[in-house]
């Protein structure tokens, strides 16, 4: 009898494999620091073009014709569940911060920048989804989109 042993691999197939799992962790890192960094620094642009949303990869630009026109309202997520998110469809939903695309618990659809759920403005958009955002001075807020919606 004689026995023979398997050759040798390429060295390098394994040191991709390897490199698998560490390309998998920075990409990780890098979308959840870019969350962490959008959670701090997003802001909302009210304008008569409309609401620009800048933060990360769901922002956009809302033209003001899109907008209701004197729909936008602040609300408390605790006093008003029905706006609160149920489910994310495309987005980030981290402690104290959630962005992108959501259901709302009252089945609508909704693109949020949602930080402080008793500061909330929902506005609503003539395309089959609302506007759910958490602006520092949400009274103010609300006033401008009220005024430049068409």
């Amino acid at each position: 009898m004689e026995i023979f042993t398997i050759a040798p691999a390429d060295s390098r197939a394994f040191w991709l494999i390897g490199l698998i799992p560490l390309l998998v962790l920075v990409l990780v890192s890098g979308i959840l620091f870019a969350s962490f960094r959008a959670s701090r620094t997003a802001t909302f642009e009210v304008s008569s073009e409309g609401l620009r949303l800048r933060g990360d990869w769901y922002g956009r630009l809302i033209p003001a014709d899109r907008l209701v026109r004197g729909m936008a309202r602040r609300v408390d997520l605790e006093a008003t569940p029905d706006l609160a998110p149920r489910r994310r469809t495309l987005g980030t939903g981290l402690p104290g911060y959630q962005a992108g695309w959501f259901r709302l618990r009252n089945g609508e659809r909704a693109l949020l920048y949602l930080t402080d759920r008793s500061k909330a403005v929902f506005v609503p958009t003539t395309e089959g989804y609302g506007v759910l955002v958490s602006p520092s001075e949400p009274d103010r807020f609300v006033a401008a989109v009220n005024q430049f919606a068409r």
